[in-house]
């Protein structure tokens, strides 16, 4: 079929263009495929020697035994161009999730390795989850973010792997504050420090519903004024261990200005972004200044897709 000799084509062409990418800029985990072709709906990440393909939904009529046969024929495609051994090929098939769905998980194999971006390691594992542990379209974020850090008291929310609180480390933070509801990536996280020599022992890791933990934290009079923040959070999650539901679009007013009343230091600097891409952010809803949408400019160059989250960065 014709468009799958354009994928071989466009896969032959786009590896060699982005490993040499990659390599200028030490980076070992990257995109090299982002669903270019519309029959061939998958995204395709490589970690050292391993890949990750992602199958989005096909919308082209073919039957269920056409399906699976053109899903070996890719596959056999990218084992022989990418030059990888069967084993180190993972597929997943991605479909449209609430909350933690996208972090449950698929798997036991615990297939974990170590990969390099900005400088920094990080373990990530491509078997058992939807999510591999770092995001590689916030690679650029987590830049800027670190260039914001040094001498500065760090909060993370919603931190998932700890990847922002890492870059802080590097960038000289005083102290990072982490806050997950999950404990096996808070686990993670620590992992993450001490894969940079970071000592998780001098910074915070708290196992907590954030919504809870911003309405009980705010009446402690200790609580820490953090200079620097991150706001990543799910587009809605209503796990079992939460008290509520959490819907980014309804809540995220909320969340922001909580922050900016109750645990920002004067002068303090927050990123939020979110991967609602139908989400609206009003800035009139907001207590925080200077509101600078810096989607664009932290859109990795690996992505082809543009519309895959929005990201502002904002003062108090």
């Amino acid at each position: 079929m014709k468009h799958l000799e354009m994928f071989s084509n466009r896969l032959t062409r786009m590896s060699k263009h982005w490993k040499k990418w990659a390599r200028r800029r030490g980076i070992t985990c990257f995109r090299i495929y982002d669903r270019d072709i519309p029959q061939v709906p998958i995204v395709i990440d490589l970690y050292e020697n391993f890949c990750l393909v992602s199958e989005y939904l096909n919308s082209y009529p073919m039957s269920d035994e056409e399906r699976e046969s053109e899903r070996d024929t890719i596959r056999n495609f990218i084992i022989e161009i990418l030059q990888i051994t069967p084993e180190n090929l993972f597929w997943k098939t991605r479909e449209r999730k609430k909350g933690n769905l996208q972090y449950e998980k698929l798997d036991t194999q615990e297939k974990s390795i170590q990969a390099n971006e900005g400088g920094l390691k990080f373990k990530v594992n491509l078997s058992d989850y939807l999510d591999t542990g770092l995001f590689l379209d916030h690679r650029t974020t987590r830049d800027l973010f670190r260039k914001e850090a040094s001498g500065k008291n760090v909060l993370n929310l919603y931190s998932y792997t700890g990847a922002f609180s890492v870059y802080a480390a590097d960038g000289g933070a005083k102290k990072i504050t982490s806050v997950d509801l999950s404990q096996k990536y808070l686990d993670w996280s620590k992992e993450n420090f001490e894969l940079n020599g970071f000592s998780h022992e001098e910074h915070e890791f708290i196992r907590e519903d954030i919504t809870e933990w911003l309405k009980r934290e705010r009446t402690n009079i200790k609580r820490t004024q953090y200079d620097l923040i991150i706001v990543d959070p799910p587009t809605f999650s209503n796990s079992k261990k939460m008290r509520d539901i959490f819907d980014v679009q309804r809540d995220y007013s909320f969340l922001l200005n909580s922050i900016f009343r109750d645990f920002s230091a004067p002068g303090a600097i927050l990123f939020f972004s979110t991967n609602f891409r139908k989400f609206k952010l009003d800035a009139d809803e907001l207590l925080w200044e200077d509101i600078q949408d810096i989607t664009k400019q932290t859109h990795p160059e690996d992505f082809r897709n543009e519309k895959i989250r929005f990201v502002w960065k904002m003062r108090k």
